[in-house]
């Protein structure tokens, strides 16, 4: 069961309520304070002392982690529309790592996990096991009959989202310079990485 202490006098009635609104609460400072996002300003926020937050998540990434996967299915209902109807697969990809890449800017429970200060501490995570997983899902919302363009079996696709993923760290490493449109960003993936993805047809 839940400590009974603090929650400014409305204590969660179990383990669950408890976890569910200190992600809640990670989320919102987050997305308000980004990168000087903390384990106090969480618990100071629910009425409650650090040891509490720690008691469910035993690490700042730990939560940092759970408000990202928090926020998921949220993006990919956002990414489904933007690619709704694209039913080529480089232009569907191309156009589906533009959104991402300019989502996560504007989503920093979800860039956060990419950005300062956590993508020095753990520059793996974007291909992780983890990762992975989100990527097949993100796979999955493209109008895209992938096995016409030779992504038959499972291991070909997770072929595909690791490189997609890899492809896409590298620009939250080395951001697109400003000069660049989106127009010209555009046409430079879609050369790359388009020309990569309809290889495997040959």
């Amino acid at each position: 069961m839940a400590r009974r202490r603090g929650w400014k006098g409305d204590p969660p009635d179990n383990d669950d309520e408890a976890s569910k609104r200190i992600i809640d609460a990670a989320v919102k400072l987050i997305a308000e304070t980004g990168p000087d996002f903390s384990i106090a300003k969480v618990a100071a926020s629910l009425g409650v002392i650090r040891q509490t937050v720690y008691r469910y998540f035993p690490t700042t990434e730990a939560l940092v982690r759970a408000a990202a996967i928090a926020s998921v299915d949220d993006f990919l209902d956002r990414l489904t529309e933007a690619v709704h109807g694209i039913h080529d697969p480089a232009e569907a990809m191309t156009e589906g790592m533009l959104f991402t890449l300019e989502d996560v800017v504007r989503t920093p429970h979800l860039g956060i996990l990419v950005s300062e200060p956590y993508a020095h501490t753990r520059p793996g995570n974007l291909a992780s096991e983890e990762a992975q997983v989100f990527g097949m899902r993100m796979l999955a919302r493209f109008d895209v009959d992938w096995s016409k363009y030779g992504y038959a079996d499972e291991s070909d696709k997770h072929d595909l989202v690791e490189f997609t993923l890899r492809t896409m760290l590298s620009f939250f490493v080395a951001p697109n310079e400003p000069a660049r449109s989106r127009k010209e960003l555009k046409r430079f993936i879609k050369r790359w990485l388009g020309g990569a993805i309809l290889a495997q047809q040959h």
